[in-house]
C-alpha cells in the first residue's frame, strides 16, 4: 500500500504551523533583547498601567463600508478618534489569523468564530497582515496598543493535525492522540458519510480506557450535547499514513469536534515550539503588545485510578502557562487569561502566568444582582477574590464578549462542592447554592421572562449585555420597546460598566456595548446554530461609525444587530447618549488613577441592591468609594467606613463636596434606582 504523494506532504509541512515556528525560532538565539525585562513573576500593574480600558472586537460581526476589509475597518482613523475620546487605551482584536481546517487541499471555513486556529498568516476574509500592522500604528498614534491572541490548548484540523492523523515526523506529537489497533478497530463506530471524525459514547470511552489506550472521561463534558458531543473524545476514519499503514486516531478535544487537543508534555515539545513560535509572531510581526491566552487551563491530562481523568486544575496547566507567558515578558508583551474554572485556579495560574485574569469571578455575580435587585452573592464573590490572594488590579472586569454569559460557577461545582456558605440567611453546600442562582438566572435571562436570550447547553445563556438589562426591566418582547424603556436600558447598561469600571484592573467593553445591541431572532442565524451553538444570536453585526448604514450584514454576513443607541461618533454629539456618559465615567476613572488604586473593603449593608467597593486612590489622593444602587427601589442607608480619616467627601462625577465624614467614619448613601456614585474622601481642607 503506498502513502500520501510526497510532493503533496513536503508542500503541507511547509505551510504547518509547526513548521513555520521552528523555522522562526532559529532568528531568536543569542539575543540579548530577551534579558532584559523581568519575567518570571506576573506584572498586572504594569500592564493595566499600559492600557487600563479595553475594546474588544468581534471580527466576524463588523460592518465596513463596501468593498473594505474588517481590518482595514479596525484601523479606521475616525474609528480612533472616537475610541479614543472615550477613553479606550488598547484594542483586543479577536482571533484573526486563519482557522478552520484543511481537507483535500481545500481550506474549509472555522467552527468557532477563528478559535480553531491553523496558520499563523491573516485569515483572508479579514484582510492582510499589512493591515492588521496598520492597527498598531493606528493604535500607538493614540496613545493604545493591540491585544492579539495565542490559543494554547488546541488548533483547528488544519495541515498540521493531518500530517498529524499521517504518522508524520513529530506531528502526532503535537495532539492528544492515540493510534488504535486494529484488532480493536470493532469498539470504534463507523464515520458518518462526509465526516471526517465521530464522537465516541461514554461506554465507547470506558472500552478504550479499560483496553489502555486513552485516559478516559474527563471531569466534564464542556459544551455537552446529547447526540453531538457526549464525551471529549472523538474517532478519526481510516487514514493512511505517509508509512503506508492505515490508522485511525482516537483525539482528545475540550471544545467542539474540530478543536483537536496540544500535548504539551510529548517528549518532542512539538506544542511548545508551536504556541510560542504563534506568539513571538504577533509581536514581533505583527506589532501586538499583549496576548489573550484562551483555554489555557486544559493543558494538562491524566489517568486516575478511580473516577474520571485529572484534567482541570493539573499542574502541567500551571507549568505550560509560567513557560508561554514567561516568554511573552521576555519579548516585551503581556498577557491575559480567559480561565473559566475555580478562584484557586485563576489565582494558581496567576503565580508566573498571566498576567491578567479575565473576571469570571464576579461576571456571573454582577448580573445576578441586576437581575435580582440584591447584592448579596456579588459581595460574596468581591469578598472571595480577596480570599484567594487575588488582586482586583490583575483582573479584566468586562461587559459583553464572544461568549455565552457563564453560568457554570465552576468553583461551586468541583472542589468547592461540599463547602459550606452563607447566602439568604440560610447555610448550602457550594453545588446547592450553585444550583439556586443558576435556577434563578435561568427563570430570569430566558424561558418566557425573556424568550430572547437562549440557553447555550448546559454553560450559560447567549444574550448581550443590553438583552439582560431588557430582562431586568421584566420585557419579553424586544419589538415593544418604548422611548422610555430605551432610556432605562441604558441606565442600567451604564450602571453595570460603573460596576466594572469604577474598581481596580481593566475595564473592557465591546462593540454591542458601545451600539446597545439587542439579540438576533434565532431564525436569522439558524445555519450558524445547526451545532446547537445558540451563542450566534448575540454575535449580531454592528456598525461602530455608520460606514455603511444600509448594508443587512457585516463583512462575513452576519445579519445585523439592532442598536439601540447607534454609531459611537453620532452618540458623543449627544451629551446624554450612552457613549457620551460612558465617556465621562471614564475621564472620572481616568483623572483619579481608580484602574491603579487598591481595594480595602466591601462593607456591609442593609438595603439588598446597594453595593459598596472602597479603595484607596494611588498617590496619598485620599479613599475612593463606588456606590451601586442595582434594585428599582431608591437608596437611603448610613454606612460605616472603618479605618477612614475623616475629611470632605467629593462626587467626583459632579465634582461638588458634598460634606465631610463624620469622625465614627459614618458616611450617608442616597441613589435612585439603577444609580450610581463615586466619592472621594480627602485629607482636611483648610477652612474659608
Amino acid at each position: 500500500m503506498s502513502g500520501p504523494d510526497t510532493d503533496t506532504i513536503d508542500q503541507m509541512v511547509e505551510t504547518s504551523m509547526l513548521h513555520q515556528a521552528r523555522r522562526h525560532a532559529a532568528s531568536y538565539g543569542g539575543q540579548g533583547r530577551f534579558w532584559q525585562r523581568p519575567y518570571a513573576e506576573t506584572r498586572p500593574r504594569v500592564a493595566s498601567a499600559v492600557a487600563p480600558v479595553w475594546f474588544t472586537a468581534y471580527p466576524a460581526s463588523i460592518v465596513t463600508r463596501p468593498g473594505e476589509t474588517v481590518l482595514a475597518t479596525l484601523g479606521d482613523p475616525a474609528l480612533w478618534s472616537a475610541l479614543s475620546s472615550i477613553g479606550v487605551r488598547g484594542i483586543h482584536t479577536g482571533p484573526t489569523k486563519r482557522a478552520g481546517g484543511w481537507r483535500a487541499g481545500t481550506f474549509t471555513p472555522t467552527i468557532d468564530g477563528n478559535f480553531d486556529r491553523i496558520g499563523f498568516d491573516i485569515d483572508p476574509s479579514f484582510g492582510t497582515a499589512e493591515e492588521f500592522v496598520a492597527i498598531s500604528r493606528m493604535a500607538a498614534a493614540h496613545n493604545a496598543v493591540v491585544i492579539d491572541d495565542v490559543i494554547p490548548a488546541h488548533t483547528g484540523k488544519g495541515v498540521d493535525f493531518r500530517l498529524a492523523e499521517m504518522n508524520h515526523s513529530t506531528y502526532p506529537g503535537l495532539y492528544h492522540m492515540v493510534a488504535i489497533p486494529e484488532d480493536d478497530w470493532d469498539l470504534l463506530p463507523e464515520v458518518p458519510e462526509g465526516r471526517d471524525a465521530v464522537n465516541l459514547t461514554p461506554a465507547t470511552v470506558d472500552a478504550l480506557r479499560d483496553k489502555g489506550h486513552i485516559v478516559g472521561q474527563l471531569q466534564r463534558v464542556i459544551f455537552f450535547e446529547p447526540g453531538v458531543k457526549e464525551t471529549d473524545w472523538s474517532a478519526t476514519g481510516p487514514v493512511t499514513g505517509v508509512d503506508g499503514v492505515r490508522r485511525r486516531w482516537v483525539y482528545l478535544h475540550y471544545f467542539k469536534e474540530g478543536q483537536p487537543s496540544l500535548n504539551w508534555l510529548d517528549p518532542s515539545f512539538a506544542a511548545q515550539q508551536m504556541i510560542i513560535g504563534d506568539a513571538l509572531h504577533s509581536i514581533d510581526h505583527m506589532g501586538a503588545r499583549g496576548l489573550r491566552l484562551d483555554a489555557n487551563g486544559f493543558l494538562g491530562v491524566e489517568k486516575r485510578l478511580d473516577g474520571p481523568a485529572w484534567s482541570e486544575s493539573h499542574p502541567l496547566s500551571v507549568t505550560g502557562n509560567a513557560l508561554l507567558a514567561g516568554m511573552i515578558r521576555k519579548a516585551g508583551g503581556f498577557s491575559f487569561q480567559e480561565l473559566n474554572l475555580t478562584v484557586d485556579d485563576i489565582a494558581s495560574m496567576s503565580k508566573g502566568g498571566a498576567d491578567l485574569s479575565y473576571d469570571f469571578i464576579t461576571r456571573p455575580a454582577y448580573q445576578h444582582a441586576l437581575l435580582t435587585g440584591d447584592t448579596e452573592f456579588l459581595r460574596m464573590m468581591l469578598r472571595m477574590v480577596h480570599e484567594f490572594g487575588i488582586d482586583p488590579a490583575s483582573l479584566i472586569h468586562a461587559m459583553q464578549n464572544h461568549d455565552e454569559l457563564t453560568t457554570e460557577l465552576v468553583h461551586f461545582w468541583t472542589l468547592h462542592s461540599e463547602d459550606i456558605y452563607t447566602f439568604g440567611g440560610q447555610t448550602w453546600q457550594g453545588r446547592t447554592l450553585r444550583t439556586r442562582i443558576r435556577e434563578t438566572m435561568y427563570e430570569k435571562l430566558s424561558g418566557a421572562n425573556a424568550p430572547y436570550n437562549l440557553r447555550f447547553v448546559t454553560n450559560g445563556i447567549a444574550c448581550t449585555s443590553a438583552s439582560v438589562v431588557t430582562a431586568a426591566l421584566g420585557i419579553t418582547d424586544l419589538s415593544d420597546i418604548t422611548d422610555e424603556d430605551r432610556a432605562e436600558i441604558q441606565r442600567g447598561h451604564l450602571l453595570m460598566a460603573m460596576y466594572n469600571a469604577f474598581q481596580p484592573g481593566i475595564f473592557a467593553l465591546s462593540g454591542w456595548d458601545l451600539v446597545g445591541a439587542l439579540p438576533l431572532p434565532p431564525e436569522a442565524v439558524a445555519d450558524y446554530m445547526q451545532d446547537g451553538d445558540t451563542r450566534w444570536i448575540e454575535r449580531g453585526a454592528y456598525d461602530l461609525t455608520g460606514l455603511n448604514p444600509e448594508a443587512p450584514t457585516s463583512a462575513e454576513g452576519l445579519p445585523r444587530s439592532r442598536a439601540l443607541y447607534g454609531p459611537i461618533n453620532e452618540q458623543l454629539n449627544d451629551p446624554g447618549s450612552f457613549a457620551s456618559q460612558l465617556k465621562r465615567l471614564l475621564a472620572v476613572r481616568e483623572a483619579y488613577g481608580i484602574a491603579a488604586s487598591r481595594q480595602t473593603a466591601i462593607p456591609d449593608v442593609t438595603t439588598p441592591g446597594l453595593l459598596l467597593m472602597v479603595h484607596e486612590l494611588p498617590d496619598g489622593r485620599g479613599t475612593q468609594v463606588t456606590a451601586l444602587n442595582f434594585g428599582r427601589e431608591p437608596v437611603d442607608e448610613t454606612v460605616v467606613l472603618p479605618n477612614v480619616r475623616s475629611g470632605p467627601v467629593v462626587d467626583m462625577i459632579a465634582e461638588t463636596v458634598e460634606g465631610d465624614l463624620a469622625e465614627n467614619g459614618e458616611l450617608r448613601i442616597v441613589l435612585d434606582p439603577w444609580e450610581g456614585l463615586s466619592l472621594r474622601i480627602v485629607g482636611a481642607l483648610p477652612v474659608l
